[in-house]
């Protein structure tokens, strides 16, 4: 369809064909024109543009020219801020125009359609009222020969980078395509591309000034190609940012929707969460250092995506913070006559640790410093170590904290995990004390001797820090990563040897030794502890059950061998047990436990052969020996055969006591005449030394003079002293030396009914120890030298069944 036979009321406006470009290059321009100043654009030949009229003088023009021949000139303002443009202010080349069509808008303006139709110039303004009047002349245009095959290529280029243009741009609908595609006219296409660029009024006037098509077209393609470039870029930057943009919105809205959800479902959400922590940190009381890293902490927190795994870890760590008694100390009660009672109630006898730990608290008290000791109680099973660590809390007025150590082997159980590990955790220390509440609990470390060393670490080494006074002030565990107070906590640690225990451990921790009880001991615990605990336990009272001193001594010598209280306590639950069947199945049952009860409930006695053995038989000494159980006799049997002198040891002896036989056997050849030992029968007789009990281990110097005192006997055939008992190691210079563990063996002596008991003198320092009451019935000689023990105990009696040598 032509342009001149546009129907001014269709609803489309179609492109200008070669024919209509052809037939406007040929009308002739009028001599005068009415010139409108256009505002912010320009107008190029062929090009349909709408123009919005607000000024007076524009709308008079238009409705003017609307109603007589449609024609009027368009030409650009140099600059748009001028309200009432003159001469001087408007552009000298400009574009007639055809008015295709009026409409007149609601606020008053009109806006006008207009087709430009030739380039002109003004020649000389006529009059500029009521609007500017103005005589122009034509201004030629130069195009290219048909067979110019660059401007071809240039007219290709601008069409491939128009639809470029218009695929990049967002603002241009993909329609203008089709348009682009079907423009057949090269000049209308430069001049439909200039029109609809993105350029400013001043550019677009200088490409509508250039009369030399070819040039036009060049000057279009360059800022075509600048205008690709900058979309292109805006729109890479675009889909990066919207990338991130449509990811963050859509974490956003998902994590608003878990909020909702959350909240529905009376959660806390996440927002809610960190004010909370923030809110309990307000109650902390934390030095600056600690306050400035928990704020870093949780600033970090608040800028982490909830669903990363970093998010948990943070919370988790932060939590702890929290949670951790920070310079809250629970106040020490330095009562101790109160704390002397509660020591007394718990616990009976253990004189020496009472004593002990009332001079801690009396120390602590005079300085007023909570900074506390470091105790280790050690002593065999059962005989309360634990249960003191209890009281000492109590009596305190702190919280009792209890760490189990046996069989600990890896370092982290001690210093904790790095938080960066996928289940890490803090050390225990940490846990035991958050779950205390307060910095200066009792702490109580377990079985300390039974630590282990595996590929994970020594735990050992790292209670080296928490157990030294110096270095504890900044306890560092590596999941909290900053250091921790301990100085306040009491620390007591608990062992049955120290032996196993690592120097520099043992070398931080004041040792109290805990030895066993004598049976005196026992029944008072059991009668003021055990058997009450025990009736609770079961459900009864005094008034279903009762027990005699006789009958619990007749339970501790006839059924438990041992220094502490354990098994007498179960041996008791037996004998409770048996009555509390009797009360639930309604049966008739002694209220006061009898002699017969205890055999009927436990069986016969077990460990009778504890007791001395007679002295009928030549060679058979009774030993004292230390076991991690507490004190025992020993049985030390020799025996002599024709043969070439040869010693002979069996029993499962370790190299010491088999080195102490040496030593005795090699005495007694050297002193043989001072011994009343013929050199004759060490020369024709072998000797056979057996320690009965074969199957368990037996190792230490102590049984030295038993054997020296075995040998002589069965060498000279005579009695050995009734009701003896002896310890101590041997020198071959024939010195006695002091031995450990006496009052474990003097009670195991007083067990075994043993009245009389070789010592080294120098272990008198230990027996002046032990009360008086518990020695009673007991003669302890105190030798230096060999020979006065073959004389305190070989008698001139001569054995049954005596060999003649």
């Amino acid at each position: 369809m032509s342009l001149h036979d546009f129907d001014t009321e269709a609803d489309l406006i179609p492109l200008l064909t070669p024919e209509d470009e052809e037939e406007m290059a040929n009308e002739e321009l009028p001599n005068s024109i009415a010139i409108l100043p256009l505002r912010n654009t320009v107008l190029f030949p062929g090009v349909v543009i709408p123009i919005t009229a607000g000024r007076d003088k524009s709308i008079k023009l238009i409705n003017d020219a609307n109603a007589a021949g449609k024609i009027i000139g368009v030409v650009a303002q140099k600059d748009e801020d001028i309200e009432d443009p003159t001469r001087d202010d408007i552009h000298q080349i400009g574009t007639v125009a055809q008015i295709l069509r009026v409409l007149k808008m609601p606020d008053g303006n009109v806006t006008v359609i207009l087709q430009g139709k030739k380039r002109f110039q003004i020649s000389k303004v006529i009059s500029e009222e009521p609007y500017i009047n103005a005589l122009i002349k034509e201004v030629p245009e130069k195009r290219p020969s048909v067979t110019d095959t660059e401007f071809g290529a240039i007219i290709d280029s601008v069409k491939e980078i128009a639809i470029k243009i218009i695929k990049e741009s967002p603002n241009i609908p993909t329609e203008a395509t089709f348009a682009i595609k079907n423009i057949e006219s090269q000049s209308f296409l430069i001049n439909f591309v200039s029109s609809n660029m993105n350029l400013d009024v001043k550019e677009k006037q200088d490409l509508l000034s250039m009369n030399i098509l070819k040039e036009r077209a060049l000057s279009t393609l360059r800022y075509m190609n600048t205008e690709l470039q900058k979309l292109e870029l805006k729109n890479d930057i675009q889909s990066k940012v919207r990338i991130d943009l449509d990811q963050q919105q859509r974490e956003y809205f998902l994590h608003q929707q878990m909020k909702t959800i959350q909240e529905e479902l009376g959660g806390v959400s996440y927002d809610q969460e960190i004010d909370e922590m923030r809110v309990k940190a307000k109650g902390k009381k934390w030095d600056e250092k600690v306050e400035k890293h928990f704020e870093k902490e949780i600033s970090k927190l608040q800028r982490t995506n909830p669903q990363s795994p970093d998010f948990g870890i943070l919370r988790n760590y932060l939590e702890l913070f929290l949670e951790l008694p920070w310079n809250n100390f629970s106040k020490d009660n330095f009562d101790l006559k109160r704390a002397q009672k509660i020591l007394d109630k718990d616990h009976f006898g253990l004189e020496d640790v009472k004593k002990r730990i009332i001079e801690h608290l009396a120390v602590l008290k005079l300085r007023n410093d909570m900074k506390s000791p470091i105790i280790c109680l050690t002593g065999p099973p059962g005989v309360g170590k634990t249960s003191i660590g209890k009281s000492i809390a109590k009596a305190l007025g702190r919280e009792y904290v209890r760490m189990s150590l046996g069989g600990l082997r890896d370092e982290a159980e001690i210093r904790g995990h790095r938080k960066t590990y996928i289940g890490a955790m803090p050390g225990r220390i940490l846990q035991s004390l958050k779950k205390a509440g307060t910095s200066n609990p009792v702490f109580v470390l377990d079985e300390i001797d039974k630590l282990s060393v595996s590929h994970s670490g020594d735990p050992s080494s790292a209670l080296l820090e928490v157990l030294d006074p110096e270095q504890n002030k900044e306890f560092y565990d590596n999941f909290l990563e900053m250091g921790f107070d301990l100085s306040k906590v009491m620390f007591i640690a608990t062992s049955n040897t120290m032996t196993s225990i690592q120097p520099a451990l043992k070398d931080r921790m004041e040792v109290i030794k805990m030895t066993g009880y004598t049976i005196e001991e026992k029944v008072e615990i059991a009668r003021q502890h055990l058997f009450p605990k025990q009736l609770k336990e079961h459900g009864l009272t005094t008034k279903h059950l009762t027990i005699g001193k006789r009958q619990l001594e007749k339970v501790i010598e006839g059924y438990t061998r041992e220094s502490g209280v354990r098994a007498l306590e179960q041996k008791l639950a037996q004998v409770i047990r048996h009555a509390a069947k009797s009360v639930a199945m309604e049966e008739e049952y002694n209220v006061k436990v009898t002699d017969e009860d205890i055999i009927k409930t436990l069986g016969a006695p077990r460990l009778e052969r504890d007791k001395s053995e007679g002295n009928e038989v030549a060679g058979v000494v009774t030993g004292l020996a230390w076991t991690s159980v507490g004190g025992d006799i020993l049985f030390i049997e020799s025996l002599i055969s024709k043969g070439k002198g040869t010693l002979t040891l069996t029993g499962n002896l370790g190299t010491v006591m088999k080195e102490s036989a040496t030593i005795a056997m090699e005495y007694i050849k050297s002193n043989a005449e001072l011994l009343g030992v013929n050199q004759e029968v060490l020369q024709n007789y072998n000797i056979h030394i057996h320690v009965p009990e074969g199957a368990t281990p037996k190792d230490g110097p102590s049984a030295g003079i038993a054997m020296l005192t075995s040998l002589v006997s069965v060498l000279t055939q005579k009695r050995i002293k009734k009701s003896l008992a002896m310890t101590g190691e041997i020198t071959l210079r024939g010195k006695v030396l002091p031995v450990g563990g006496i009052k474990e063996k003097i009670l195991a002596a007083k067990r075994a009914n043993i009245k009389e008991i070789i010592l080294c003198a120098d272990n008198k320092y230990d027996i002046d120890e032990i009360k008086p009451e518990y020695l009673a019935g007991l003669t302890f000689h105190y030798v230096k030298e060999m020979s006065e023990v073959v004389a305190l105990a070989i008698t001139n009696q001569k054995a049954k069944n005596a060999k003649t040598l």
